[in-house]
């Protein structure tokens, strides 16, 4: 498993796309000193949306388009058939991978988010404890979607795979409005059929904290390790069903 993780450090480190990202975000640092002088209202609470979000989007980016392709590529270049030709089982080469990207993910949001913290400091924002734990919340999010590509690479195309994560990414962002639109119109089977997809959606929702930053702060600390909890196990469930399926996936010499 430790080779598979080397490998996959290597062609991350040979990926061009990720350099490109890194630029952007020191683009994001310098724009967002001066985004104090530039915006009405409340400029605190609009530098500490602005800095949760591209550190988001800038992640989704990679995670989706650029992570996606790999399985695929592994199959183009036939480099999966050297490697599980070697003593080493499928589910290593799965949790390999998955665990060098999450320390990729991990690090770099790390330093993406030492800089935003540092940004708020010269800007003399307040660091709250919601502003430490939406960043933590944004490195789950990633990770779950992480896990779907991985899980939606065992069986359909590149393309599908794309598509149906930023769909499924997007909809359990929206289920919460659902909800609420179900119960103004009185929906009763609506609201089971909401609860039901909940289940199956990931928690995007849940982890979603950073838009109440600066107007309310009363989150008890049970609700958000149980969020946290929830987005372990999600994830834990999507890596389950991930081997199971590459286990059985035959591969076309």
């Amino acid at each position: 498993m430790l080779n598979i993780a080397l490998n996959t450090f290597k062609e991350i480190v040979r990926n061009k796309f990720l350099y490109m990202i890194l630029f952007f975000w020191f683009i994001f640092i310098i724009f967002s000193l001066s985004l104090g002088q530039l915006t009405l209202g409340n400029a605190e609470k609009i530098i500490v949306d602005f800095g949760l979000s591209m550190i988001e989007i800038f992640w989704l980016i990679w995670v989706i388009f650029v992570w996606s392709q790999l399985l695929f590529k592994e199959v183009e270049w036939k480099t999966i058939f050297l490697i599980l030709s070697k003593p080493i089982d499928r589910y290593e080469f799965i949790l390999g991978k998955f665990a060098w990207f999450s320390w990729t993910i991990a690090l770099i949001v790390f330093v993406q988010a030492a800089l935003f913290l540092w940004v708020l400091l010269l800007k003399g924002i307040t660091i709250d404890y919601l502003i430490i734990m939406s960043l933590i919340f944004t490195f789950l999010k990633l990770e779950i979607l992480l896990a779907l590509v991985f899980f939606f690479s065992t069986f359909v195309s590149n393309i599908v795979t794309v598509l149906v994560t930023v769909m499924i990414y997007f909809a359990a962002h929206s289920l919460s409005d659902l909800m609420d639109l179900a119960k103004r119109t009185s929906g009763v089977g609506l609201e089971y059929v909401i609860q039901a997809i909940q289940v199956v959606f990931p928690p995007m929702e849940a982890l979603n904290i950073k838009d109440v930053i600066g107007s309310f702060k009363n989150f008890e600390p049970m609700f958000l390790a149980l969020n946290s909890l929830y987005a372990v196990v999600y994830m834990a469930l999507i890596l389950f069903f991930t081997v199971l399926i590459f286990n059985r996936k035959k591969f076309e010499n």
